[in-house]
């Protein structure tokens, strides 16, 4: 899903027009590399020099474009970028072309200037605060006004190693005007000592940035700290060079050099950790949901987030009610943070109402799509805890009303029984003793047919009050009502027609609960008889742990149907009373009931 109803198509197509930028990018880069490396090997450069060059070059330009890439809104990444294709612009000094020698002149300390602008930026790509913005302009204007000033003066045959290439060969200087080493002298001098007092500048913006900042900040802005390293190399090197002009052909100014160039090295890759850091982020919002289970507490939740997020201080607040009010973990009413707090509040929205809040450290705002995430983790849970609790409630009152249904039923049952027992069986028995008065008071001699005709309805009389008998004790035998499970069960399993050892503790239960285990057990017994053909069954019926466990276990052939309706509507039955009913029975090795009913 798209936001802002940008359609799917331009986003595919931004990301292709971004993609051939990039492509073009990296191909300038190379080629910038290539020539810069080929002008650098003209001066004499070893080959280590060359490769230490251009790691430092392309691995700005390398991180720059993943950053460009990853974060396509965000200007640090075309700032790294810039700070790569940069470096080797000094290095046309070392070609014989005059307009090449002179661009390398005069832009000799862009890549300097560059690396101010993207230090003082870092992370998001802005510049925060009037200071910084001046001191990113001052070193442009110095690259621009006093580079020019210095390359118009500079005469390579005669100053040859006022650079770091000391080429005295190179040349000529397309932009030379006057000719005075005197002159060039007190000019680049000037130039050195303002480089280093806008480096020392930038130096004081980082410690600044750094003080004001609170912990979650100082995080995003640490890989910063390897570009003060850088700085202060800077500015050791460009002492060394006011104070001893010859310091570049001392010993050990190989050391200083590859030493400033490793600290500039450990700029992008510092960067690249922390881009990988925030994607590590991101990936263990993932597991959030998981980490957290289907039923937060409000209180892991916020300190699953607070991990993720790397902002111990991050508070989460739930709407209170009214709009705008939000409560913390504890209950506490939670207050958003004043604008210039150094802390911000995201909204979680759910259907386009606030639920919740997250007050975070703004630092995190440099990372959007982490705070996007997060946010939308959170509904995600928020949600989820809602519709549980609404299922739980609603299938809490699908089974209270099964419940109810059932002991509607139930009570109905028994009643049907009494009705019968008392009624029509009772009748039954009256007219059975009439008629056999009648048949005492026949005499010998009275017709035969007469006799024959009260015999057959006497016998009649008596199939049906047995049938009755068996539809009354089928609706519900009187014996359990009377007795217990226990008694009942006995009962039943006198009248099978097959082996049943029977083992029920001797306590009364809630009459459902008993209904529902004596008719698990009329149909463990019924399929044993009719379809598993076994030879034996067993009954077991005891409480544990406030739930009544009944198993019925017999020696039959298995294979049963569990989709049959015998044990569809038993598992119905069992699961209406809030039990549950298990049935193992593999085929050849006989069948076990189990069913668990809650009694306490």
């Amino acid at each position: 899903m798209t936001n802002g109803g940008t359609r799917p198509g331009q986003v595919v197509r931004d990301r292709w027009r971004l993609r051939a930028r990039l492509t073009l990018w990296a191909g300038l880069s190379l080629s910038a590399g290539a020539l810069g490396a080929w002008a650098y090997a003209r001066t004499g450069a070893s080959t280590a020099d060359v490769v230490r060059d251009l790691a430092v070059g392309w691995s700005f330009a390398g991180a720059g474009l993943v950053a460009w890439w990853r974060r396509p809104a965000n200007r640090t990444g075309p700032l790294m970028l810039a700070e790569g294709l940069t470096w080797f612009l000094g290095n046309l000094q070392g070609t014989s072309v005059p307009l090449l020698f002179a661009v390398g002149a005069w832009w000799e300390a862009l890549n300097m200037a560059v690396l101010a602008h993207l230090l003082l930026a870092f992370p998001d790509g802005r510049l925060g605060t009037r200071f910084a913005r001046s001191v990113v302009t001052a070193g442009y204007g110095l690259t621009a006004v006093g580079g020019l000033l210095r390359a118009a003066v500079y005469d390579p045959a005669a100053s040859g190693g006022s650079t770091y290439l000391t080429c005295a060969d190179c040349g000529p200087n397309a932009l030379l005007v006057v000719h005075d080493p005197a002159l060039f002298d007190a000019v680049d001098l000037g130039y050195r000592w303002l480089g280093a007092l806008i480096t020392l500048a930038c130096v004081v913006a980082l410690v600044r940035r750094w003080r004001v900042s609170c912990p979650a900040r100082r995080r995003v802005l640490l890989p910063a700290w390897a570009a003060v390293a850088v700085a202060v190399a800077f500015i050791g090197w460009e002492a060394a060079y006011a104070l001893a002009p010859e310091f570049p052909g001392r010993p050990g100014a190989g050391t200083v050099l590859l030493l400033s160039d490793l600290s500039q090295v450990s700029v992008p890759i510092a960067f690249a950790a922390g881009l990988l850091r925030m994607r590590l982020h991101r990936a263990a919002v993932g597991g959030l949901v998981v980490e957290v289970g289907a039923h937060p507490t409000p209180h892991l939740l916020q300190s699953a987030i607070a991990r993720v997020m790397g902002d111990p201080s991050l508070r989460l607040g739930l709407g209170a009610g009214a709009p705008g009010t939000y409560v913390d973990p504890d209950g506490r009413p939670l207050p958003l943070p004043a604008p210039d707090s150094g802390r911000t509040a995201t909204a979680v929205e759910s259907r386009g109402k606030p639920v919740a809040v997250l007050v975070h450290d703004t630092a995190l705002r440099e990372d959007p799509g982490l705070v996007t995430a997060v946010a939308a983790t959170v509904r995600l849970c928020l949600e989820n805890t809602r519709l549980g609790a609404e299922i739980a409630r609603r299938t809490e009152e699908a089974r209270a009303r099964h419940s109810r249904l059932l002991e509607t039923a139930e009570r109905e049952r028994r009643r049907l029984e009494r009705d019968l027992h008392d009624g029509a069986q009772a009748r039954l028995v009256f007219a059975l003793m009439a008629l056999r008065r009648l048949d005492a008071g026949l005499s010998r001699g009275a017709d035969p047919v007469l006799r024959g005709t009260v015999a057959e309805a006497d016998r009649l009389l008596r199939q049906a009050l047995s049938d009755l008998r068996d539809i009354a004790h089928g609706i519900h035998p009187a014996v359990l009502e009377r007795e217990g499970l226990g008694p009942a069960v006995t009962s039943l399993a006198e009248q099978s027609a097959i082996p049943v050892v029977v083992a029920v503790e001797p306590r009364r239960l809630p009459p459902l609960i008993e209904s529902t285990a004596y008719f698990t057990v009329c149909e463990a017994l019924s399929n044993a008889s009719k379809h598993a053909g076994a030879r034996a069954v067993s009954v077991m019926a005891r409480v544990t742990g406030g739930r009544l466990v009944v198993e019925v276990t017999d020696d039959g052939s298995g294979g049963a149907d569990r989709a049959g309706s015998g044990l569809r509507g038993l598992t119905d039955r069992v699961a209406a009373v809030g039990g549950t009913l298990h049935v193992e029975s593999a085929a050849g090795s006989g069948t076990r009931i189990r069913a668990e009913l809650p009694c306490a």
